[in-house]
């Protein structure tokens, strides 16, 4: 009963949760230890979890021909949110900054919360808006430690990197495995990000975005796999992504 109810209450996109976590973490490691990173990311999931079952109310209550199911993600999307808001407003009266940081990240969430009320949460251009705010924690983690802008922005630019081409390489091994364009396209964003690497990163990263392009080239030729061992190879190369930024700018 009670992993039921937790389940109930804890988003299960596996995906979501490397990519709120690798960025901050990386930020947190890249900067000076301080007690308000702790803060910060508690705060991070707590928006993450008020915002999940505030969109799928969002699209229960349109979609759905249950009149209760809308109403199972109110109470979770008003404990979440209660939960936040004492944490939110310490970080603000401490850095005030993050004010800018939040209004930079609403109207990508704003784009979130369109497609969840338009039943079109797995389209591509929402998961590639999320990406953003997403690695955008990771230059807000690194202030917060007292670094900088010049510090944060190639490591933030990696997960950007790696985060928008797992968007489009899970396309073409679940929803869109049939589709050329979504290979080519997915090739090609990939081939462009070690470039990118290559050009303006580090070996190290210059490497984890080599084997980034061969598994986008490769993996989809071995024909179907579970969503859970999609899942799996991303989380091993969350972990691989969050150490080369370390060992590269650490």
């Amino acid at each position: 009963m009670a992993s039921r109810a937790l389940r109930r209450w804890l988003p299960q996109q596996h995906g979501a949760w490397a990519m709120l976590l690798v960025p901050l973490l990386a930020g947190m490691l890249l900067a000076e230890p301080s007690p308000w990173h702790a803060v910060l990311l508690a705060a991070w999931l707590l928006t993450y979890m008020a915002l999940f079952h505030a969109q799928q109310w969002l699209r229960l209550r349109r979609h759905s021909r249950n009149p209760r199911a809308a109403g199972r993600h109110t109470r979770p999307a008003l404990v979440f949110t209660a939960a936040l808001l004492p944490l939110a407003a310490a970080l603000v009266i401490h850095a005030p900054w993050l004010l800018l940081a939040a209004a930079c990240a609403l109207p990508l969430l704003a784009v979130n919360c369109c497609y969840a009320r338009a039943n079109r949460e797995r389209a591509l251009v929402n998961g590639l808006v999320a990406v953003v705010p997403a690695c955008g924690v990771l230059p807000v983690a690194v202030l917060l430690g007292g670094g900088t802008w010049v510090q944060a922005g190639l490591p933030a630019l990696a997960c950007l990197l790696y985060f928008i081409g797992t968007v489009w390489y899970v396309k073409t091994m679940i929803r869109e495995r049939d589709s050329r364009a979504y290979g080519w396209a997915s090739a090609l964003f990939h081939g462009a990000a070690l470039a990118v690497a290559w050009l303006c990163l580090s070996p190290w990263l210059t490497a984890f975005f080599v084997v980034c392009f061969a598994r986008a080239l490769v993996m989809p030729r071995l024909g179907r796999m579970r969503p859970a061992a999609v899942g799996a190879v991303e989380v091993v190369l969350s972990v691989l992504l969050l150490t080369a930024v370390v060992v590269a700018y650490g």
